[in-house]
């Protein structure tokens, strides 16, 4: 993360959290340990475990069983991202070349279940079914959210609703249930513990939209993407689906040739689309919509230093550049 004050509160926990991945990654086969030492390794924000922990310390938990599940959702979003680079092809992440492009497609979707299996392991060493059900449903619905993302893939017809669907499942659901898990193990009453999933849920769909924003407007240095990566992979996300629904019928044209075509053949006429129509602008401003539902849902949640910082993610998440 790059929240310095953030980073601070919550320091000794995440270098606990650390601890739990190492040890917990360990294996007997040297590959399984290799690819996931390597993705786990590669530079990521840590974000949905720090969710975990600040949500456990804003209901003043005093257990260490938020060190546990937050490598358990960070395990999950591992396991995320080794299936998607080898289903998206991808040979580029935070800058650093994938999983998949080092070790193959294969290694990299076994590890990626041995990781999950992993996950499965640790949540069940709990001893909460209340856990369980949480991370086994969201589990469900983050798979539901990818083979959502493959079916539109190329798919010029998605509108905002649709997209926003894929949106909700296969990123926002892992912060939903980072924040739920850390009122669960605080023992949050049921209006607290649903306020603090909606947060999550906010929280998560707006880092996906400015990820879209990104991806049209970033520095690749700073993103660790090259602009346009999305549309390569013929994915009509939120900038693309407002430019050709309110693009002349030329831009519209355009754009939905690239997406079915995938590729960037003509990507500097669809960057000046994106432009001329105010994609990105719409697309920031529903982001920051998300963050703001984020922050309202915090409003039942007593005031400490982890409120405030669940507040300044949700500031974070719209003003960031990578």
């Amino acid at each position: 993360m790059s929240v310095p004050f953030i980073q601070e509160l919550i320091a000794a926990d995440m270098l606990a959290v650390d601890a739990v991945i190492r040890r917990r990654l360990t294996s007997d086969v040297a590959l399984v340990r290799e690819v996931a030492e390597y993705i786990v390794g590669g530079g990521g924000k840590r974000l949905r475990p720090a969710l975990v922990i600040l949500s456990a310390h804003a209901l003043n938990y005093q257990g260490c069983q938020h060190h546990e599940l937050a490598a358990v959702v960070e395990f999950i979003h591992t396991a995320t991202l080794l299936h998607d680079d080898v289903v998206d092809a991808s040979e580029l992440r935070r800058g650093n070349p994938t999983a998949n492009a080092l070790f193959g497609n294969a290694a990299s979707v076994l590890v990626g279940d041995f990781v999950y299996s992993r996950a499965f392991q640790m949540m069940v060493e709990v001893e909460s079914m209340r856990v369980m059900q949480v991370l086994a449903g969201a589990t469900n619905i983050i798979a539901e959210g990818e083979v959502l993302q493959l079916m539109n893939c190329h798919n010029t017809a998605i509108d905002e609703h649709d997209y926003l669907r894929v949106i909700r499942y296969k990123t926002a659901k892992l912060f939903e249930a980072a924040t739920r898990l850390g009122a669960i193990l605080g023992g949050a009453e049921p209006a607290l513990e649903t306020a603090m999933a909606n947060y999550g849920m906010h929280l998560g769909t707006a880092f996906q939209l400015i990820d879209d924003v990104l991806d049209y407007s970033g520095n690749n240095k700073a993103t660790g993407k090259n602009v346009g990566d999305d549309l390569a992979e013929g994915k009509p996300t939120l900038p693309l689906i407002y430019a050709i629904k309110h693009g002349n019928a030329t831009e519209a044209a355009l754009i939905k040739k690239a997406i079915e075509a995938g590729g960037l053949g003509e990507l500097d006429q669809v960057l000046a689309a994106i432009q001329r129509s105010g994609a990105l602008d719409y697309t920031r401003r529903q982001a920051e919509a998300e963050a703001h539902a984020a922050s309202m849902a915090l409003t039942i949640l007593p005031d400490s230093k982890y409120r405030q910082s669940l507040l300044q993610l949700a500031r974070f998440a719209v003003t960031r550049d990578y």
